[in-house]
C-alpha cells in the first residue's frame, strides 16, 4: 500500500512541480508513450537477455512482495517459536516414532495444521523437517555444530535465492539512464534528420529527445531503484523467521533451559515484529 501512495506522491511531485512552474506538459505525454517504448522495450529485453524462466517469474512475485509487505507477521513469529520448541521437546521426550508422522507427512500434521501460514511456506517446512530427520537418522551421534553448519548453509542458500528479484531490479534501475540516453540519441537522430524544419519545429523534436533522457532517470531513481531497495529490506525481515527455527534447534541441542532456549529465538527478531518476554512464556505454557 506505501508503494503505491509513494508513487503518486511522486508522480504528483515531479509533474505537478513542472506544470506549477511554467511548463507545459503537452509535448512530455506527447512523447512519453514513444519514449517509454523504447526504454521499458529494451529494459525488457535485457532483462529477457540476462535471466532464465525461472529467474523471470521469481522477479514477477517480487512485485507482489513489494506491494504486500513482508510476508511474516508478529504472530507468525510467536508460532515458530511454539511450533519448532514443541517439535523439539517432543524428539527428546518421546523420540522419532513421536515426531515422525509431524516430519514424515507435515501436511497431515495436527501438530503442524495449528500453524498454517508456517505450513504454507515451502522453505520453512522443509528447514524443520529436513533437520529433525537429520536429528532423527544420526541417532544422537551428530553434534551441534555439525546441524548449525547444515542450518547456516540452508539458510545462506535459500536466502541467496530469494535476493535475485531485488538484484535484478537493482541491475535493471543502474541500466535504465543509460537506456534513457539511447532513446534521446535516437530522438536526435530523428531531429537531425529534419534540420530543414522551422526553429519551432526542431525544438519541439529535441524537447521530445530529451524526455527520453528524463524517463531514464526518474524511472532509475525515482521507482526500480526505490523498489529494488523496498523489495530488499521485505526479504531481510522475512528471513529472520528461519534464524528463529536455527536459534531453537541449537539450543535445543545443547541442551538450554528452556527459558534461554526462548529468550534466544525471541531476541533473534526485530523489534518491529519482536514479541514481547511475557507472550512467548505464557503462549507456549498454554500449548
Amino acid at each position: 500500500m506505501m508503494a503505491i501512495v509513494g508513487l503518486v506522491v511522486l508522480l504528483a511531485m515531479v509533474f505537478g512541480g513542472f506544470a506549477i512552474s511554467g511548463g507545459s506538459l503537452v509535448p512530455v505525454l506527447k512523447a512519453l508513450p514513444f519514449e517509454m517504448l523504447i526504454i521499458g522495450g529494451a529494459a525488457i529485453g535485457a532483462l529477457i537477455i540476462s535471466n532464465d524462466t525461472r529467474s523471470l517469474k521469481q522477479l514477477g512475485g517480487g512485485f507482489g512482495h513489494i506491494l504486500k509487505g513482508p510476508r511474516f507477521k508478529r504472530q507468525d513469529y510467536l508460532d515458530a517459536i511454539f511450533l519448532t520448541v514443541r517439535l523439539m521437546r517432543l524428539l527428546k521426550a518421546e523420540g522419532a516414532v513421536a515426531v515422525e508422522q509431524h516430519v514424515e507427512e507435515p501436511k497431515s500434521s495436527s501438530l503442524w495444521a495449528e500453524y498454517p501460514a508456517l505450513l504454507a511456506d515451502p522453505f520453512f517446512v522443509h528447514l524443520v523437517t529436513d533437520t529433525l530427520r537429520l536429528l532423527v537418522v544420526s541417532t544422537g551421534s551428530v553434534s551441534s555444530v555439525a546441524i548449525e553448519d547444515v542450518l547456516d548453509t540452508a539458510i545462506e542458500t535459500h536466502h541467496h535465492d530469494a535476493m535475485r528479484p531485488a538484484e535484478q531490479l537493482q541491475t535493471l534501475s543502474d541500466a535504465l539512464p543509460a537506456l534513457g540516453i539511447v532513446a534521446a540519441v535516437l530522438g536526435v537522430v530523428k531531429t537531425m534528420g529534419s534540420i530543414d524544419q522551422p526553429p519551432p519545429v526542431l525544438g519541439g523534436m529535441i524537447g521530445s529527445a530529451l524526455v527520453g533522457t528524463f524517463l531514464g532517470v526518474l524511472l532509475a531513481y525515482g521507482m526500480v531503484g526505490p523498489m529494488a531497495a523496498r523489495l530488499k529490506a521485505i526479504i531481510e525481515a522475512d528471513a529472520e523467521i528461519y534464524q528463529v527455527v536455527r536459534r531453537v534447534i541449537l539450543a535445543s541441542l545443547r541442551n538450554q533451559p528452556q527459558p534461554i532456549v526462548l529468550e534466544t529465538a525471541r531476541t533473534a527478531i526485530s523489534p518491529a515484529n519482536q514479541p514481547a518476554f511475557t507472550d512467548v512464556f505464557e503462549g507456549l505454557r498454554a500449548k
